[in-house]
């Protein structure tokens, strides 16, 4: 798929799911496209998940472009179907934000130290 620009590290997915189920009960997640890109967008999103197998394509393609012009770590797993169950919808979905981790926060900055620091950084303006 065209707009996965970065590979998760397998080993982190089960720990992405984990953190995922975690901060939907203690804390608050924004579930789909349109919820996950108003909390990019207002930058309340502290992480965002895309699933990989998205079609057609297009209703996801904007989502690392704007994370990374916001500032937002993002990652990738393979499907709606295990993204939609980590946040409790009996669905898949497409992508999902972390605006408040609650009792995942911890997890939450492991994760995030162990992302590729392409999704982590900000991504400088060009003159």
């Amino acid at each position: 798929m065209a707009y996965i620009d970065v590979q998760t590290p397998k080993e982190l997915v089960p720990q992405i799911l984990e953190m995922l189920s975690v901060a939907k009960e203690s804390g608050k997640v924004k579930k789909g496209i349109n919820e996950a890109t108003k909390a990019i967008e207002r930058k309340t999103a502290q992480f965002v998940v895309v699933a990989e197998d998205v079609t057609p394509e297009e209703i996801v393609i904007h989502i690392p472009m704007l994370c990374k012009e916001k500032g937002v770590p993002y990652a990738f797993l393979p499907t709606k179907k295990e993204l939609g169950q980590a946040v409790g919808i009996p669905v898949g979905t497409s992508a999902v934000a972390v605006e408040n981790a609650g009792g995942a926060t911890e997890k939450l900055q492991d994760i995030l130290k162990r992302l590729p620091k392409k999704v982590v950084a900000k991504e400088e303006k060009k003159a």
